[in-house]
């Protein structure tokens, strides 16, 4: 996401890659004959807004002006707006052990961010954490629709993106300020983004909304952060001071707490 912006504007690219997605999960929609009826229209909008829309735009937008590593940390900050978000709409508590847990990654998550050296990519950063809350709110407006009526996950998934991809081409229309430059590596940027990072995650993002508490859910996708802190050194050269390396350890001290299983912790 972030090297194929020498190619092509940040919100042509995540049009785009939104387009193909949405594409490749309609045929895939049909292919298994779960029917094309969309699912209530009026929620779907909301969490491709959310999620698609959101998301996937601020992120991609952040990445104009701030590094890799550091956009991937502040927008998932998902995670904390979810328990948040949880607690307050769906009624949802955490166990002991979850509440250390999630006390150990929001330290480390202030080591990685460092409010205290604050630079010249605070715009970048402010758009990011604008992504991290837009996809917290799309998990608690998700859990909400699968409370109150039983909802085909595939057919949600696939809903929602096209309606995020129709709203992300208008946007991408009005802002549109130069050509794109179709090179080889742009067309493997989109392949990977449509099929791996957009229609298949997005299907497995669902499923474990589905299938397990949305604070759980959310604390649990703090290892991409990590990742994509590790990534952005390798490829790209942005090597994480000492902060960011202590907090770091400390996400995944978190993570591996919050992973012992229920029936192993004493209440």
């Amino acid at each position: 996401m972030k090297s194929v912006l020498p190619y092509i504007g940040a919100f042509d690219f995540a049009a785009l890659r939104c387009i193909f997605g949405a594409l490749l999960l309609l045929v895939v929609l049909k292919l298994r004959n779960r029917g094309m009826k969309p699912p209530p229209l009026g929620p779907t909008f909301i969490i491709g807004l959310l999620q698609t829309v959101g998301m996937v735009g601020f992120s991609q937008w952040a990445l104009v002006s701030g590094g890799a590593g550091k956009v991937a940390i502040l927008t998932y900050t998902m995670p904390f707006w979810v328990i948040l978000l949880a607690a307050l709409f769906l009624n949802e508590r955490l166990r002991r052990l979850q509440y250390w847990a999630t006390g150990i990654a929001i330290g480390g998550m202030v080591l990685i961010l460092q409010p205290w050296n604050i630079d010249g990519s605070m715009v970048g950063s402010l758009l990011a954490l604008m992504s991290g809350l837009s996809w917290g709110a799309s998990v608690i407006f998700a859990k909400r629709l699968y409370m109150r009526k039983p909802t085909d996950l595939l057919s949600l998934t696939t809903w929602q993106m096209v309606m995020g991809a129709i709203v992300l081409s208008v946007i991408a229309v009005m802002t549109h300020s130069k050509p794109i430059e179709w090179h080889p590596y742009l067309w493997g940027a989109l392949a990977y983004n449509a099929i791996l990072g957009t229609a298949i995650a997005w299907v497995l993002w669902m499923f474990i909304l589905k299938n397990l508490p949305a604070g759980i859910a959310g604390l649990g996708t703090l290892a991409i952060p990590v990742c994509g802190a590790l990534m952005s050194w390798w490829l790209l050269g942005e090597r994480p001071n000492s902060f960011e390396l202590v907090g770091i350890s400390l996400v995944v001290v978190a993570l591996a707490l919050v992973s012992i299983p229920k029936s192993k912790v004493v209440k």
